[in-house]
């Protein structure tokens, strides 16, 4: 096992009917800045019950951040806390609420220009505003990491700060009841290609990091399909929202080896072509394993076993068995896994690794072995 450090300071307010407590966790005498997305808050009553529990204390409002949050439009986010001395955030959704919350954090103290912080990453955050979260969309695991993705220019970029750690996070299973079926799934997908992203690597004998990832693996095969056919089933939707936020915590990555290959594609897809950041983890992670079966051979064979309980026949064919069962997985989910079923063609390839070399995304992986020739193979062996 590696050295590793794991510092994780956020306030888990888990369960049912727990925006009450909203009251006792924002600071009484705080201006807050209450953001989210695209209006669903609003239809479903979930803003007004964190207005009415945020009390008597000086409430602005931040709608209209966007899946994949974009820069120009934090900016206005920002101009808003600047104006109103806001010093506490409250960001009520999904991942790129959360996201682009803990931008507007970093940027409106920043002194420079806020595309600064994005082209430094983390070196020029020294300070932040404090935020908190209200979960309704589990996926991303911002609700309790120190990170964020940003759509800037042409690319989406990552930001890391301890400081971006939120305060506290409500995660209230029930509020996800009315996601539409394809945000579920794609927060299944993405929760699960988190853990891999941490495990599917090479031994580092991180056992406790190995066991948990593998249950939170299991715990989504197994609740999956069962939250998505029947969303109000408690304790299905319970163990979702749960895993989603084990995932990217920092747990199961402390001491052990991260790849990220597929994400740092996957971010590139997005940005080129508007899909989902969820079905380009479910295009990219099958054709991975398949190009680098031998960087990974050990990982793939105990992902097999453990996670699948294939035992039966050759090392390859049991990783290959895998990697199906993980595709047949999400295509259970109504997850499409081939660029060509979201209209890209085998022409785009060469825009696509144009694009990772203009952003220097030249050295993926767990060993930096995935050079643009790698991503290449990969991206072909997706369509």
């Amino acid at each position: 096992m590696f050295n590793f450090d794991f510092y994780n300071p956020t306030h888990i307010v888990f369960g049912k009917d727990r925006l009450g407590e909203l009251d006792r966790l924002v600071p009484a005498k705080a201006r807050v800045l209450v953001t989210y997305g695209g209006g669903s808050v609003k239809k479903f009553g979930t803003l007004d019950k964190v207005k009415a529990a945020l009390g008597s204390r000086k409430v602005a409002e931040f709608g209209g951040i966007e899946p994949n949050p974009k820069y120009k439009t934090l900016l206005k986010a920002v101009e808003v806390v600047r104006k109103n001395n806001i010093d506490f955030l409250l960001a009520v959704g999904g991942g790129s609420v959360m996201d682009g919350t803990k931008f507007i954090a970093a940027a409106a103290p920043y002194e420079g220009e806020p595309a600064g912080l994005i082209k430094s990453r983390l070196s020029q955050i020294k300070t932040a505003i404090l935020l908190g979260t209200v979960v309704t969309l589990p996926a991303t695991g911002s609700e309790m990491n120190d990170g964020c993705v940003i759509s800037y220019e042409d690319g989406k970029f990552p930001l890391f700060s301890k400081l971006l750690f939120p305060r506290f996070s409500i995660i209230d299973p029930t509020l996800t009841y009315t996601l539409p079926r394809e945000q579920v799934a794609n927060g299944i997908v993405d929760a699960f290609i988190h853990t891999c992203e941490q495990y599917v690597t090479f031994p580092a004998e991180g056992r406790f990091q190995d066991r948990t990832a593998e249950g939170i693996l299991q715990t989504l095969i197994e609740v999956g399909k069962k939250t998505m056919d029947n969303p109000t089933d408690y304790d299905a939707r319970a163990n979702l929202v749960w895993c989603a936020a084990m995932a990217l915590n920092g747990l199961i990555a402390a001491g052990v080896p991260e790849d990220w290959t597929a994400h740092t594609i996957g971010h590139e897809l997005t940005a080129m072509f508007g899909i989902d950041h969820g079905k380009t983890l479910a295009i990219l992670q099958p054709s991975i394993w398949n190009v680098l079966k031998e960087q990974k051979h050990a990982k793939l064979l105990q992902y097999a076993e453990r996670v699948w309980n294939i035992t039966d026949g050759d090392e390859l064919s049991r990783i290959g068995l895998a990697i199906g069962k993980t595709r047949d997985f999400f295509e259970s989910l109504g997850v499409k896994t081939h660029l060509a079923d979201y209209n890209v063609t085998a022409d785009k390839i060469d825009d696509i690794v144009k694009a990772l070399e203009k952003h220097g995304l030249t050295a993926l992986s767990e060993t930096r072995g995935v050079t643009l020739a790698v991503s290449r193979q990969i991206l072909e062996g997706a369509m």
